[in-house]
């Protein structure tokens, strides 16, 4: 006997029909089940506040929901969609359905869970309950814990113990893939009086961006297209992933962020090929699946420590003076605009701002400049990507700033700085990427390409560059930088000597 005659799943990062997590439970346990999405105007609205926007993020969803909605009709269903504020549409849509229950799948973030209370809240006024299931991740909150039952602050044995927890006995119910097309006959269209339709890009005042002419395939065909691709050359992960100018990555974070392949599937896959030895690709999927489980870690994070959202995770480094004034800000301004003197960092910085896509090691490469070349606030850095990456996500971007600035769980030490001329030499030795974004560079032999400002005179010439006009010259020194870097973090290891002080007074 179904609980509920009624019920509401409500799609948010699960923008996807098989595997999903939310979507199972509500039609297992209802007689009927609508499905609805939101374009949130409290996410949305502030990216409009300079008028009609192109954002590539808001056309993938865009996209992704209308191929969701053809699958549920294709299965009898449909997508019910409003641009609204989703803190007061989903008790009103739950009301007009006349809906006792709405599905959905557990986010994770802040902000997130102030409007799921606003939203359960509401709903409970009404005779309705909020169901939430975990879904974007493997393991969530307190299932992966210390032996003493405290959280993890350290990624290596938190990787260690979630892979136990694979290998144990129910391992395989943590992968196993929601068996939705059991209960699709379920599902139920929108009522022909419900306003359902899919609001147009510039109803809601943005326009087309350039994601087509980046070809980034959208949906769950898209993700699947990039798998069924990813698996060919898996193998090759380990050694291929820190090259920006070779198809290294699997390029499904974007896909994975709101949610057109679920994590289990990846995770599978992952697993699978492991499994299937190192002939097979078991090394690059090994790595691979490490990368898949520091998503977790840092959605754990996030949970227990919600401040790191704000601050730093080791206090001691909300000690540190950063720049300010207006050296800092047309310093943050040059590295925005990828006019710091230092191809890979500029070159990245083009990546991102053209595409919305940074690759991994640039990430590290251009997040270590800001705050310890140029020794800006990482939190400066942390928000520009939150604006421009295609996969922003919250617990991720602050966990991969934090590691940049050393202030964060399992972090780099303050005074490993990335130095970019050696990293460029070495993960873009030609200088292929550099020259993709940097056309003006192009004719610089590749000895110089990471440098240009120790090329001759002659070498100058010849490649038609002058620097200062067609490229900037360095707007730091780095030895000097780093120096100057060492001593701001001189705060951090004077508080790093006292707290050692106090616990073996403490031992005394």
């Amino acid at each position: 006997m179904p609980q509920f005659d009624k019920s509401l799943v409500w799609f948010r990062r699960d923008l996807r029909i098989n595997d999903h997590a939310a979507l199972y439970y509500a039609l297992k346990q209802s007689r009927a089940v609508y499905c609805a999405f939101i374009f949130d105007t409290d996410i949305l609205d502030p990216l409009l506040k300079d008028g009609v926007q192109r954002d590539r993020r808001v056309e993938f969803i865009h996209e992704s929901v209308a191929e969701l909605d053809a699958a549920l009709r294709a299965t009898g269903g449909g997508l019910i969609v409003r641009h609204a504020a989703a803190p007061e549409e989903i008790p009103a849509l739950a009301k007009e359905l006349g809906v006792t229950a709405v599905f959905a799948a557990t986010d994770y973030e802040p902000q997130a869970i102030e409007r799921d209370t606003a939203v359960a809240a509401s709903l409970k006024q009404h005779g309705a309950v909020l169901l939430t299931c975990k879904d974007q991740v493997i393991f969530e909150k307190d299932e992966v814990l210390t032996q003493t039952g405290r959280p993890f602050s350290v990624f290596t044995p938190y990787k260690n113990a979630w892979m136990a927890r694979l290998a144990a006995a129910d391992g395989d119910f943590f992968l196993k893939p929601y068996p939705v097309d059991a209960y699709l006959s379920g599902l139920a269209p929108p009522p022909a009086n419900v306003r359902h339709a899919l609001p147009a890009l510039a109803q809601m005042g943005f326009e087309k961006s350039n994601l087509q002419e980046l070809r980034m395939p959208t949906g769950m065909s898209g993700a699947q297209q990039l798998l069924d691709d990813f698996i060919d050359r898996i193998g090759q992960y380990g050694s291929a992933r820190d090259y920006p100018a070779i198809k290294g990555p699997s390029y499904l974070s974007v896909h994975l962020r709101f949610g057109t392949v679920s994590i289990r599937t990846l995770a599978r896959t992952a697993l699978q090929a492991m499994h299937a030895g190192p002939g097979a690709g078991g090394a690059g999927a090994a790595v691979w699946l490490s990368e898949l489980t520091w998503r977790d870690f840092y959605f754990m994070i996030l949970h227990h420590h919600p401040r790191v959202a704000q601050r730093a995770f080791k206090p001691e480094y909300d000690a540190i003076r950063w720049e300010q004034g207006e050296q800092a800000q047309e310093d943050f301004a040059a590295w925005c605009e990828g006019r710091t003197g230092y191809p890979l960092v500029d070159a990245a910085m083009l990546q991102i701002n053209q595409s919305g896509y940074m690759h991994n090691r640039l990430r590290m490469v251009v997040a270590s400049f800001l705050t310890k070349d140029l020794g800006i606030d990482w939190r400066w850095g942390e928000r520009y990507f939150a604006q421009h990456l295609n996969d922003f996500d919250l617990s991720a971007n602050n966990g991969g700033w934090q590691w940049a600035a050393s202030s964060g769980c399992d972090a780099q030490p303050y005074f490993r700085i990335f130095n970019p001329v050696t990293q460029s030499e070495r993960f873009d030795a030609d200088g292929k990427f550099i020259r993709r974004y940097l056309p003006q560079l192009d004719k610089l032999p590749a000895r110089r390409v990471h440098a240009p400002w120790t090329a001759t005179p002659a070498e100058l010439q010849t490649a038609g560059l002058k620097l200062g006009t067609d490229y900037p010259y360095p707007i730091v020194d780095h030895a000097q930088a780093r120096q100057r870097t060492l001593e701001r973090y001189a705060v951090v290891k004077k508080a790093e000597v006292k707290e050692a002080a106090q616990k073996e007074e403490a031992d005394d």
